[in-house]
């Protein structure tokens, strides 16, 4: 976690001194990290709706800190709900930052529900798009289920339906 701009400060003159201390941590932490063979990740989180205070806002600047901290086992964890508030342009971002992505969660826009939950966002354009970018990993679902979990889990479903896919992500063929 980036931490959060002491209460009463503002961001602009205490910026340069937690980006260096972040810098600092992240380095000695991606080191120990190493030794273990794992990767850290770095998390955007809006500053609009989330957390007024916190630090670590826009992928843009997730990018720049990963760059100064010059360690490969760091990556950027993109929260496409964080990457919405802060800049939108998702499809841009997503192939600008493609190469420091350790990790995709998603939550629809504007009310952190489940992707198919009315919002601005267009999941199954999204998921083609990572698809075709290449993108293995995980994709979490940080959202908040309007209601029990396998009612928060039927759009996952009705999405691997619509792709000709069984229950689990099997082929039917």
């Amino acid at each position: 976690m980036a931490g959060r701009v002491p209460l009463g400060t503002d961001r602009a003159v205490v910026a340069g001194e937690m980006e260096t201390t972040f810098i600092e941590n992240l380095r000695y932490t991606a080191d120990l990290l190493s030794q273990e063979d794992m990767i850290g990740l770095l998390e955007p989180i809006n500053n609009r709706i989330t957390d007024p205070r916190y630090y670590l806002n826009t992928p843009h600047q997730a990018a720049a800190i990963l760059e100064k901290v010059g360690r490969p086992n760091l990556k950027l964890q993109l929260d496409l709900f964080h990457c919405q508030i802060m800049d939108g342009n998702l499809s841009h971002n997503l192939e600008t930052y493609f190469p420091l992505i350790g990790h995709i969660q998603i939550a629809q826009v504007p009310g952190r529900h489940e992707p198919d939950s009315p919002g601005e966002l267009n999941f199954p354009y999204i998921f083609e798009l990572l698809e075709s970018l290449g993108y293995t990993g995980y994709v979490g679902c940080e959202y908040a289920p309007k209601g029990d979990t396998l009612e928060g889990l039927g759009w996952l479903r009705s999405y691997w339906e619509s792709r000709g896919l069984q229950h689990g992500g099997t082929s039917k063929a």
